[in-house]
């Protein structure tokens, strides 16, 4: 199939999953709210947010495909089925130690994210009861990687892309079925557990249907294929991961600010809507390609799948990053201020929302530059960059963070404005390095089709301040309700984009349907 092809059915199916997971949120942000309760169910989310973002999302499938599909050409499919199945083994040890750790030392281990609200001995221990429910999750998305990891090789994406829509089908009912904010919360966070075992079991169904049998049964063993698997697979999980473990900083931060995680939580569901719909579905499809470019040394295909990659996820993520910049606290109060989620909440969320927004392309490229590094099986200097960008949100944020809080003002703005610095520092490093070492120079039609993008987001910067001026007469329209004024307005400028980059030669008919026919 075609790069746009592939990334459509990434997209696509991603686009349903967080669809879901808007109306999942907006459900469990007026039953939870803002408060101390709302901060212990965004830290336990924390969790297997984070490892599902690592690796049902690709990061970890990012290192192991490379490995994989070399042996599966190399020495055959039983070869490449050895392999697999010896690093399943191991990784599912490694992951039920450290949950089975995590269960006993929890009290602890959160000292680390939510020092900030030890005191509220309540609280927090509610925050240590969900992390404990939720921290199994961890396991099951190690194996969905491994499976998602061999579908990829085979460029088989649906299963992948679509097996996270099952932790919203769970999360739903369990806010609906909650009566109070601490009973919503753990009823989610055995969503959370059971959504998980759901979405492993899927992908070890698909990965059988690709005649790829693959067992539990046996002792780990420490194979030499095991070990270069693992070596470049932890510090390419690491490299991939640099975001989210920025966020993870930034998380425990907020916690010394009461409130913040929650509104931090809110922010990040919106801006992580173009990273997962664009970012990473671009960097898988691009991923398997390029591996193929890399070992027959083919540096024109190479270079040209980048371009086509980098031109596509900044086509779709220019406007993307300019809606949330323009108009954050509309967004905000639109599709979650109800119940217990205020319109104050909304203010203080949307303030966080803008500074993310602007880091938005950043967020992309990382996805998309680090997949060369991949192919090549260098994962140590795409991880050696994610430690600088941890290094530089961690002095950056802290320092703002307390600042902001001593002139007076809420802290959690320097967060948001360190995770987004953070990550454009990544993406410089990974863009220079890859031009010093003569692996990927951008070639001008890109450069050309960004001048156009550029162009076709200003035209649709000035429709949105339209919309918004509108609103009054938008809301009256769809019978007052601010949830559906701003899906129309959503709506609305996608297709006005869409017309904008036809107008401007950022997207061309031909190669739509040239692309769709490949």
């Amino acid at each position: 199939m075609s790069l746009v092809r592939n990334t459509a059915v990434q997209a696509s199916l991603t686009f349903a999953s967080r669809i879901l997971g808007f109306a999942r949120d907006i459900i469990l942000a007026a039953k939870i709210g803002a408060g101390p309760v709302g901060d212990a169910w965004a830290t336990a989310q924390q969790f297997p947010n984070l490892f599902r973002r690592i690796f049902a999302e690709g990061a970890f499938a990012s290192a192991f495909v490379p490995t994989y599909a070399r042996t599966l050409e190399a020495d055959g499919p039983e070869a490449a089925r050895a392999v697999a199945e010896d690093a399943l083994k191991v990784l599912f040890a490694a992951t039920a130690a450290l949950t089975i750790l995590a269960q006993v030392f929890m009290p602890w281990v959160l000292l680390v994210i939510h020092g900030g609200q030890a005191g509220d001995t309540e609280n927090y221990n509610l925050a240590v009861l969900l992390t404990r429910i939720t921290m199994p999750y961890l396991t099951f998305m190690a194996i969905a990687a491994l499976f998602s990891g061999v579908l990829n090789s085979l460029e088989r994406f649906i299963l992948s892309a679509g097996a996270p829509t099952l932790l919203n089908l769970c999360l739903i009912p369990a806010g609906l079925l909650g009566t109070t904010p601490q009973l919503t919360a753990t009823y989610a966070a055995i969503a959370f557990f059971i959504a998980g075992l759901l979405q492993a079991g899927a992908l070890w169904w698909g990965v059988s249907h690709q005649k790829v049998k693959l067992s539990l049964i046996g002792w780990p063993r420490l194979t030499p294929a095991v070990k270069k698997v693992l070596l470049l697979a932890v510090p390419g999980t690491i490299a991939a991961s640099g975001t989210q473990i920025n966020i993870i900083v930034s998380q425990s931060l907020a916690s010394f600010e009461v409130g913040a995680k929650s509104w931090l939580y809110a922010a990040d569901r919106l801006y992580q809507l173009p990273l997962g719909l664009v970012g990473v579905a671009v960097g898988v499809a691009i991923l398997p390609r390029l591996s193929r470019a890399a070992r027959a040394g083919d540096t024109a295909a190479g270079a040209r799948t980048m371009d086509e990659g980098l031109g596509l996820a900044m086509a779709l993520t220019f406007p993307a990053a300019a809606g949330l910049m323009i108009a954050p606290v509309y967004l905000i109060d639109a599709f979650f201020v109800r119940g217990a989620f205020l319109p104050s909440d909304a203010a203080a969320a949307g303030a966080a929302l803008f500074h993310f927004a602007w880091g938005v392309p950043a967020f992309v490229l990382i996805k998309v530059l680090a997949p060369p590094f991949f192919a090549r099986e260098d994962t140590k200097t795409p991880m050696r960059f994610a430690l600088v960008s941890v290094v530089v949100n961690t002095l950056l944020g802290a320092g703002l963070f307390f600042w902001l809080k001593q002139s007076g003002q809420e802290g959690f703005p320097g967060l948001a404005i360190a995770t987004s610095t953070a990550a454009w520092v990544n993406a410089g490093l990974l863009a220079l390095s890859l031009a010093r070492r003569g692996w990927y120079r951008p070639g001008p039609r890109l450069w050309i089709g960004l001048l156009r993008a550029a162009l076709a987001t200003a035209i649709l910067g000035a429709s949105i301040w339209l919309m918004l001026w509108q609103q009054p007469a938008i809301i009256e329209a769809v019978g007052g309700s601010h949830a559906l004024a701003a899906a129309a307005t959503v709506t609305s400028a996608a297709v006005i984009y869409g017309l904008a980059a036809l107008i401007t030669g950022a997207l061309r008919i031909s190669d739509i349907r040239q692309a769709l026919r490949r």
